[in-house]
């Protein structure tokens, strides 16, 4: 469990994807974030810890240490953006680096493209993410998931929390249910007004109402919002006669999943988010520091594969996302493909992957070979006349024409597009319309 104690310096630090932060305050002038050396040093274990790896699973390397000269110890952002909060109350909040016409887009711009994005991927609960009241653009990101969280425990409270029978085993004053002999004799022989029994207790001391509860509390002690911080306190009160939780696994484990609990399910899914710290990836953390950290490219990847697959709603269309169908090798059996999206229909295949990736203006654009390796792949592997790449639109791409074609001569073609992910969903409305004609053609159209 993470402990937080609350401090009366809150400082929020933000960051976007790749930037720096260091603990000399003569980094600033340099570019850098600065950050006070207790919570620097803190941040430095939290990235220490999961770099050591247990029963082979791999190091996550969310954020980097490096030395600048004049500077000290630099720790720089990766590909993970979301939220950090250590036991001091310093709160780091990173951002996609997302662009508009504009120019680079504003902070209030990429916080709401960002959350926009989020709403698309299940590993986040989603039912209030269409709130007006979150202020999405405005509050720290922590701040927005902890308020998700309210509203969606302040609901399931006027709904009415669920009581459950549970096994119930005290040395009472009363008899009731089933005397426990070996340890009524044990304990009571001295105190014959007593008795040790085991019953049945209808009560709303169940593991769900306790993994709220402890999430409740583990929330308050992160919160940096007064309103949030105040809704907490009243929700905690609705929870006075349930216990927090002093085995977590145990209590998961014994979670019901029936029809009458359905009202639970995305609550519970907001407490495994804060109770586990961690957010599709296998980040860790103990009482130094708690995150919510998203790596982007998956955050991309998911985003776009959902507003094709509904974008492409024609009877005659098949859409698989992670499809599995076919590995690089047959004999052996070896290294799988896995396209992000495959498009099939009765005129033919077409397979599209994502990139989070910044290309250029160069003459290969930054595109790598093995991007492209991978793509030609897909090409000969699922028989797909065209292959497309989607990289995030910037604004220095405007002067190229899309879709950049290259033809291997053999039978794949390969298209660059350019995603703008400041139109939200219509961004991809152009290259719809294109796979549709591509795999469906003018006959079935």
């Amino acid at each position: 469990m993470h402990l937080f104690n609350k401090s009366s310096k809150n400082t929020k630090i933000k960051l976007k994807e790749y930037g720096s932060i260091c603990k000399n305050p003569d980094g600033i002038s340099h570019g850098y974030q600065y950050l006070s050396e207790s919570a620097f040093n803190c941040l430095e274990h939290l990235i220490l810890e999961n770099r050591v790896t247990k029963n082979g699973a791999e190091p996550l390397e969310f954020m980097s240490l490096s030395s600048r000269r004049g500077i000290g110890k630099v720790i720089s952002a990766k590909n993970y953006v979301g939220v950090i909060a250590m036991r001091d109350g310093t709160q780091i909040e990173i951002l996609p680096k997302i662009y508009t016409w504009d120019e680079e887009s504003s902070e209030v711009e990429t916080k709401r493209i960002f959350i926009h994005m989020l709403r698309f991927i299940k590993d986040i609960p989603n039912k209030q993410f269409g709130s007006t009241s979150l202020k999405a653009e405005k509050n720290h990101l922590l701040d927005i998931f902890i308020r998700m969280f309210i509203e969606e425990a302040m609901t399931l409270v006027k709904r009415g929390l669920k009581s459950d029978y549970r096994e119930h085993r005290d040395n009472e004053i009363f008899y009731k249910g089933k005397l426990q002999i070996a340890q009524h004799i044990k304990l009571n022989a001295a105190h014959k007004e007593r008795f040790y029994v085991e019953y049945d207790e209808y009560s709303i001391n169940r593991p769900e109402n306790r993994l709220i509860k402890t999430t409740i509390e583990l929330l308050m002690r992160l919160n940096g919002s007064v309103d949030n911080q105040k809704d907490l306190y009243l929700l905690l009160a609705a929870f006075d006669n349930v216990e927090t939780s002093g085995h977590l696994e145990q209590d998961w484990a014994c979670i019901s999943t029936d029809r009458m609990m359905k009202d639970y399910q995305t609550i519970l899914d907001w407490c495994r988010l804060f109770l586990s710290g961690q957010s599709f990836t296998p980040f860790k953390g103990d009482s130094h520091a708690f995150a919510l950290l998203f790596p982007m490219e998956v955050v991309y990847e998911r985003y776009v594969a959902g507003i094709v697959k509904k974008a492409l709603t024609h009877p005659l269309l098949q859409v698989k996302t992670q499809d599995r169908t076919f590995r690089l090798f047959h004999n052996p059996a070896r290294f799988q493909l896995q396209p992000d999206i495959v498009v099939q229909g009765p005129s033919g295949v077409v397979v599209l992957d994502t990139k989070w990736k910044r290309l250029t203006t160069t003459p290969d654009y930054g595109i790598s070979q093995a991007d492209m390796y991978q793509a030609y792949t897909y090409g000969k592997k699922y028989g797909a006349a065209k292959v497309y790449l989607l990289y995030p639109w910037l604004p220095g791409l405007s002067v190229i024409n899309q879709p950049i074609r290259y033809d291997s001569g053999d039978g794949v073609e390969v298209r660059i597009v350019f995603v703008d992910l400041s139109l939200g969903k219509a961004c991809v409305d152009a290259l719809s319309v294109e796979l549709i004609n591509a795999v469906i053609g003018n006959e079935f159209n």
